[in-house]
C-alpha cells in the first residue's frame, strides 16, 4: 500500500457539494491499495501513519507523532498514487489493486482505523471528491507498506 500524508492545519473532502470529512490539525493521508496488498499492509500502514513523527516538540524538532498530539486523521482513497509514471506521457495503472480487492481492503482499513484511532474522518472509495487543505509546513511524505 502507498500513501501520502501531510502534516494540515485543516483539511475537508466533499462530495457533490457535501462535506464528508472535515479535520482540523493533524494528518490527511492519501491512501492507494495496489494488486499484491492484503491486510498486514493495510494494518502496517495505519500504525505508521499514526505513529510517523512529523509534529513538532517543544524544541521544535518533529518528534511528535499524530497519536502524540491527539491530532485529526483524514484518509482518502485515491488510486492515482498506484500510477506507474517511470515512461512516457500517461501513466499506467497496472500495479494499481482491481476496484473490487480495492474497495474491499480500503474497507478494511477504515474499520481498523475506527478501532485504533476513533473519530477518523473518510473520503469516499470511487466518489468523484474534491479535497481541500492547508498544509502545515508544507510537509508532505510517501509511507509504502509491502
Amino acid at each position: 500500500m502507498i500513501s501520502i500524508i501531510q502534516r494540515v492545519s485543516e483539511a475537508k473532502v466533499t462530495v457533490n457539494g457535501v462535506d464528508i470529512g472535515r479535520i482540523d490539525r493533524g494528518i490527511m493521508a492519501l491512501v492507494a491499495v495496489e494488486k499484491s496488498d492484503d491486510k498486514p499492509q493495510a494494518d502496517r500502514l495505519l500504525e505508521r501513519i499514526l505513529n510517523y513523527r512529523i509534529f513538532a516538540d517543544a524544541d521544535d524538532k518533529m518528534n511528535l507523532s499524530l497519536r502524540d498530539i491527539q491530532g485529526g486523521l483524514l484518509i482518502v482513497p485515491q488510486f492515482t498514487l498506484a500510477a506507474d509514471t517511470q515512461k512516457g506521457n500517461r501513466p499506467s495503472f497496472a500495479s494499481a489493486a482491481p476496484p473490487e480487492h480495492g474497495r474491499e481492503l480500503f474497507g478494511y482499513f477504515q474499520r481498523q482505523a475506527c478501532v485504533v484511532y476513533p473519530g477518523c474522518q473518510f473520503g469516499e472509495f470511487g466518489a468523484d471528491m474534491k479535497v481541500a487543505l492547508i498544509n502545515d509546513g508544507p510537509v508532505t511524505f510517501t509511507l509504502r507498506c509491502h
